[in-house]
Formats: C-alpha cells, sequence, structure tokens
C-alpha cells in the first residue's frame, strides 16, 4: 500500500496552521507545520514533502525569495503560496517564481484541499521562473471576484492561448487585455488595439490586414494592418461583437490557419500575434440572430474571462477610489480624501458606468472642489447631477432628446432575437418594469431624494410614485436623500 503524501505547512499563524492540518490530515496526508522559513527550507533540502504550502510573509523572511531556491533544488515540488496581500502583483509574483497556484487569505479548506489533490495527481515538471514584474498595479482590488480573476491570468501569462474578456462597458477589459501582454511572455513585442465600434464596417478588413496600392478607392500606397504591427505581440480585438460577417471570416481563417492576405493581396503572410478580444455583448445571443459565427466563438473563447461590474465588487471601492486620487495626484492635482459618509453613499450607489464612472468622477472632484475632504453632500450632489444630465427635459428650456428611435431600435432588436418564435408572453408588463426603473430611480437622483419634485418630474401622483418606489425596491433613493 502506498504511503500517504506529506504536506509541508509554514505559516505563522498558529491558528492557520491548526487549520490546515486538520484538513489535510483528514484528506488522508501526512503534515509537518513550521512557523519559519528556515525550517520549511531545512525540509526540503533534506528531500521531505509532496508538496508544500507557505505563507508570503513570514517572521525570518519572504516566501518569494526562497521560492527560486526549491525550483531549483526540487523542480518538480509543488509549492501553493497563500498571502492576505491580494493584489494582482501578488498573483503574478507567485506565477513567475514558480509556485503551483496562489490562494488568498481567507481562503476556502475545501478549495485548498481540491488544489493540493490536482498538484500530487500532475505529472511532476518544472514551472519556469520568469523576470521580475516590479510593482506597478495594473489591476486593483482584494474582493473575492478580483481573485479570481488575479489567478486566472496568472495561469495565463505563460501560455498563447487565446482570451474572450467579456464585461459590461467600464469595467476594464483593456486594461486586463494589456496586463495579460505586459506580464505575460511576449511582454517584449508590440501591444495593438484596434475597438471594432470606432471603425467603418467597410474599413475593419483593410485596418486589421493591411491593403495593397489600388486595393481599393482611395488606397494610395501599400498600407500595413493590425496584425501585422502586432507581429510578436498581442492583438487585442475590442468590441469582437461589432465585426462585420466578412472580416469574421477572414479572422476565423487566420486562427485555424496562422497566415492572411492583405487586402489586394495574393500571397499569405504568416502571422505570430495572441489574439485577446473583448466585449460588451452576449457573443451566444448574437449567433442565434446570425450575427456572429459559432465557429470563430469557439476559435476565440479558449479562455473565457467574465469581468465584474463595480456593484459586484463594491468592497475595493475604497481602493480603487484611493487609487485614482493618487493618480490625479501624479497629474498635479491636490490630494484629496473621502470622508467615512462619503464612502458609504459611494458604496450605495449603482455604478452603471462602472469603474470608469469612478474614475470620472474622482478626476472632476480633484478638480473642482477645494476642500481636502471631500464630503457625503458633495458626492450626493455629483452623483444627483451627473444623472440630472442624462434627463429629456433640460431646464433652459432647449429641444428634449428623442428618445423614440433608440427605444424602437432596441425593441425592433429584442423581437428580432427569436427569429421565427415569439417572445414570452406578458411582454408588456416587463418591458414596463424594465423602463421604469432606471426612469424613476434617474427622477428620484436628479431632485436628491426628494419624492415630490421627482413625482412633478415624471408627471405622476406622489402615492403612485411612492408606490412604484416599494414594488421596484428602489434603493437609489435612500442612498441619495
Amino acid at each position: 500500500m502506498a504511503s500517504a503524501a506529506q504536506i509541508l505547512v509554514a505559516d505563522d499563524d498558529a491558528a492557520i496552521r491548526t487549520v490546515i492540518s486538520q484538513a489535510m490530515m483528514r484528506a488522508g496526508f501526512e503534515v509537518r507545520v513550521t512557523s519559519n522559513i528556515a525550517t520549511l527550507w531545512r525540509w526540503i533540502s533534506a528531500g521531505e514533502g509532496d508538496l508544500v504550502i507557505t505563507d508570503v510573509l513570514m517572521p525570518d523572511g519572504n516566501a518569494f525569495d526562497v521560492l527560486p531556491r526549491i525550483k531549483n533544488l526540487r523542480p518538480e515540488l509543488p509549492v501553493v503560496v497563500m498571502s492576505a496581500q491580494n493584489t494582482f502583483m501578488t498573483a503574478i509574483k507567485a506565477s513567475e517564481r514558480g509556485a503551483y497556484d496562489y490562494v488568498p487569505k481567507p481562503f476556502d479548506l475545501t478549495e485548498l484541499v481540491s488544489i493540493v489533490r490536482r498538484a500530487l495527481a500532475e505529472p511532476k515538471t518544472a514551472v519556469p521562473n520568469g523576470e521580475d514584474a516590479g510593482e506597478n498595479m495594473p489591476l486593483i482590488g482584494r474582493s473575492p471576484a478580483m481573485q479570481d480573476i488575479y489567478r486566472a491570468l496568472a495561469r495565463m501569462m505563460q501560455t498563447d492561448l487565446t482570451v474572450t474578456i467579456s464585461g459590461e462597458s467600464g469595467t476594464g477589459k483593456e486594461l486586463v487585455a494589456r496586463a495579460l501582454h505586459d506580464y505575460g511572455r511576449r511582454r517584449k513585442g508590440p501591444f495593438v488595439a484596434i475597438n471594432m465600434a470606432a471603425i467603418p464596417r467597410d474599413l475593419i478588413e483593410s485596418e486589421l490586414f493591411g491593403h495593397e496600392k489600388g486595393a481599393f478607392t482611395g488606397a494610395q500606397a501599400r498600407s500595413s494592418g493590425r496584425f501585422e504591427q502586432a507581429e510578436g505581440g498581442t492583438l487585442f480585438l475590442d468590441e469582437i461583437g461589432d465585426m462585420p460577417m466578412e472580416a469574421q471570416t477572414r479572422l476565423l481563417r487566420v486562427l485555424q490557419q496562422g497566415e492572411y492576405t492583405v487586402v489586394g493581396g495574393r500571397t499569405p503572410i504568416a502571422t505570430d500575434v495572441r489574439i485577446v478580444a473583448a466585449t460588451n455583448k452576449d457573443l451566444r445571443q448574437l449567433i442565434g440572430r446570425g450575427l456572429f459565427r459559432e465557429d470563430l466563438f469557439y476559435r476565440l473563447n479558449v479562455v473565457p474571462l467574465r469581468l465584474p461590474p463595480l456593484r459586484e465588487r463594491i468592497e475595493d471601492l475604497p481602493d480603487l477610489a484611493r487609487h485614482f486620487f493618487q493618480q490625479v495626484q501624479k497629474e498635479g492635482l491636490p490630494h484629496k480624501i473621502l470622508t467615512p459618509a462619503a464612502l458609504d453613499v459611494l458604496r450605495r450607489y449603482h455604478w452603471p458606468g462602472n469603474v470608469r464612472e469612478l474614475e470620472n468622477l474622482i478626476r472632476r472632484l480633484a478638480a473642482l472642489y477645494p476642500q481636502d475632504e471631500i464630503s457625503a453632500e458633495i458626492i450626493e450632489h455629483e452623483l444627483a447631477a451627473d444623472h440630472a444630465r442624462t434627463l429629456d427635459a433640460p431646464v433652459d428650456g432647449s429641444k428634449p432628446v428623442d428618445l423614440s428611435a433608440s427605444v424602437e431600435r432596441y425593441l425592433t432588436e429584442y423581437f428580432a432575437s427569436f427569429g421565427e418564435d415569439l417572445p414570452p408572453v406578458g411582454l408588456h408588463g416587463r418591458i414596463l418594469r424594465d423602463v421604469e426603473y432606471p426612469l424613476i430611480a434617474a427622477a428620484l437622483a436628479a431632485t436628491r431624494g426628494n419624492q415630490v419634485k421627482a413625482a412633478d418630474l415624471l408627471g405622476v401622483n406622489r402615492n403612485t410614485l411612492r408606490k412604484k418606489i416599494r414594488d421596484l425596491d428602489i434603493s437609489v433613493v435612500r442612498s441619495l436623500r
């Protein structure tokens, strides 16, 4: 009968050593625990242990400093790194130093046992050691949602797998794409971005693949495309859902065969480019409507990565706000801080514009207000002003914005998404509810929570408005009063 695998656990917290030890023994492993790096290194040097679980910061050293030594001495030994410093750079450093995995504290014991089992079951191979990534922080946040992102990114850094990043506008999709490039093995190559939604549809193929002189009217000379410009590096295809079908077909050929032809050219050109795509649309829904190729979707969606909206990682808001204040201070604007009450208002806000909206707000606060401390009243005023600017009843009497075309276009696309089938019954009431929530929330924000003024603005009875607020559970009222 084979002997049980031995797990070496190093952490200066006795309680953590105890819970990990008990969990591993229940899982059938032998365990040795220590509170310092020196003892851990002595055990490893003596050939003990089949897997290591270690905290990063220890009383007598840093696990990141000893990881390269472990990899040199025993390259087959899996090392799982734990840390309460749950940042993007922690995950990246763990990956670059050769750790098998990174586990943020507090951790889930069941998940930790699962990681250990998986590591012990895999073939024992050395993990390449990379260069130091430095202390730059391209991504901010310590929430569980962001920890999942960090760990996924760390695993993909040393690969060329195609990644599709999905998420609402303003969640930071290009930041993630840049992080994949800047900390990956293609970091010495170029990073080239192209936004499909910002380029005329009839020019996208030329922008991507380049064109020969005379290929079309106005092509006065040969022009290189983004694939050529990104050679050896990363090509970021933003808003991939807006790519026309003709260009999708040509992109699929590149992904399948590793070559392309310029517009107007005949000779295939081999390409060595990592593709990272991003979208704020549901690509599967576009496939159902015949607007996106299913075979291209599966080629792009090798590694899907969903970025959470800010409302799903609201605990990251203080760190994000602090980071943006530091950024604007470096640009010459005065230093500011948020009062606890101001932070409470920001936490209760729904953030339709996500992290980008928060960054714009912070820049505005730093530029417009002389106070060193930003109060809750200032935050409420700015958030209300943001929503007031979106309403279609300007106080100066200018011509209101006609929303009918946008609504009609939305509903036309919605019905078209069902093809020959009919949408679910009860659609009238459901659409009304979908429209009423943002409309009432915006009106309350514009009137800073004054229900009498909001009712007048909407042209409804005050009691009717109160009932709608209660039925729709519109929390923005409480946040902006």
